[in-house]
Formats: C-alpha cells, sequence, structure tokens
C-alpha cells in the first residue's frame, strides 16, 4: 500500500511575502505556487495534477517550490544519467534517478535532485520502495543550474542533502561549464573542462572528463 505523509511545516516565522521569499533562499515569486496557500501545502499535493497538468514542485516549509528546468538543463541531466547508468552496467553498486525522483529528506521536506544516485545498502534484498515519495536520501545528488537557482537556495539545499545522510554532491553550472563537488556543505572543489569528475568512495572507479559531457549536450544558444 502507498502512503502518503500529510506533514506541512509552519511558516509563521514569516511575517511578509518577503520574509517568505527569502526563508525559501531569495528565489523568484513565479517558482512559489500559492495554490494551496503557502504553509498548508502537503506531500499529497506534491503529487497532485491540478487541472490534468504535472507540475515538478519541491515541498518546503509547507510551500510548493516549482523546480526550474529548461530542455538544457534537461539534457544534461539526462546524460549524467546515461555515463552513470554506463559506470553501473559493470559496477552493480545501486541505482540512478531523475528529475522527477522525488525523495524525502525530512518529514514535510520533498526534494526532486536533477540526478540522485542511490547505493543497494539502502534497499532491503533490493526491493525498491513502493510508495511514491520515499524516505531516502540520495548518496550522490546532483542539481544542474538554473537561471533562477539563487546562492542561498543552493546553500539551502546542500545543508538539507547532507543532513539527510547524502556524502556527495555536484552541482553542475551550464553557463560556466564547471562542476562544484561538495563532499560537506562549505567544503567543495570547482571543477573545470580541462578537469575529470569522479565519483569518490560513492562511486569509486567512475570518471567522466568534463569535457566530454559538455561537448556531447551540445551548445546551447544564447537569447
Amino acid at each position: 500500500m502507498s502512503v502518503v505523509q500529510t506533514v506541512s511545516v509552519s511558516t509563521e516565522s514569516a511575517e511578509t511575502l518577503a520574509d517568505l521569499v527569502q526563508q525559501l533562499g531569495g528565489i523568484p515569486l513565479d517558482r512559489v505556487r500559492l495554490s494551496p496557500p503557502p504553509g498548508t501545502a502537503t506531500e499529497r499535493d506534491v503529487l497532485a495534477r491540478p487541472n490534468g497538468v504535472k507540475r515538478l514542485c519541491e515541498l518546503v516549509d509547507g510551500v510548493l517550490v516549482e523546480k526550474p528546468m529548461g530542455y538544457f538543463e534537461s539534457r544534461l541531466a539526462g546524460l549524467i544519467i546515461y555515463f552513470i547508468e554506463s559506470f553501473l552496467d559493470s559496477n552493480d553498486l545501486g541505482i540512478v534517478v531523475g528529475e522527477a525522483g522525488t525523495l524525502r529528506l525530512a518529514p514535510g521536506l520533498i526534494r526532486l535532485p536533477d540526478v540522485a544516485f542511490i547505493s543497494w545498502n539502502k534497499f532491503p534484498n533490493r526491493r525498491l520502495p513502493a510508495q511514491p515519495i520515499p524516505d531516502l536520501a540520495p548518496d550522490l545528488a546532483v542539481e544542474v543550474l538554473s537561471a533562477s537557482n539563487t546562492d542561498q537556495e543552493m546553500d539551502r539545499k546542500i545543508r538539507e542533502y547532507f543532513a539527510a545522510g547524502t556524502t556527495l554532491a555536484w552541482w553542475v553550472d551550464p553557463v560556466e561549464k564547471t562542476v562544484s563537488v561538495y563532499t560537506a556543505p562549505g567544503q567543495f572543489v570547482v571543477i573545470t573542462e580541462n578537469d575529470t569528475l569522479d565519483g569518490g568512495s560513492v562511486l569509486p572507479g567512475f570518471a567522466l572528463p568534463l569535457r566530454k559531457l559538455f561537448e556531447r549536450a551540445g551548445k546551447k544558444t544564447s537569447q
């Protein structure tokens, strides 16, 4: 039986809309969903399809926050999934999921990493959970940065991932063609197209030259 928790987190500390936006990381207002009213959203709302339309939304402090994902960012995420999945063909360490993979990092906190690797040791008998929003922190969380992502938002995300049990995170910057590799909040190195992205202790033996990733993704036409 699928179980969806209905925990919401109060936004009482936010007295104004400006307070709320700051609490969420200074994100653009057009990413804050007003239905249901901020502070009242639950996990059921994350899965809902109002008017038959499914939106990718995270649940933060009882607020549905729309996840920005353009076609080029989605392509980069898809390629990272491809390269990790190809590595897993001969290194059966776990599974990889994409941007619609809802994960409960804590009660009332739902995140959708663009790419998530989860090791088999989190799945008893290698059976995947049946519920639509499992209690799982990815071993590796990957976020492909979009124009509407703010530094404050991403700082908050990195703290939440590691607090939940993530041990490695990659923040991919499509504009600068770099990846910030986090091993803890505030502890990261930035690698460039001249470097190779490796899986550390999470994906031992995985290696992806960044130039190969960005060249295969193609060039994004500037607006």
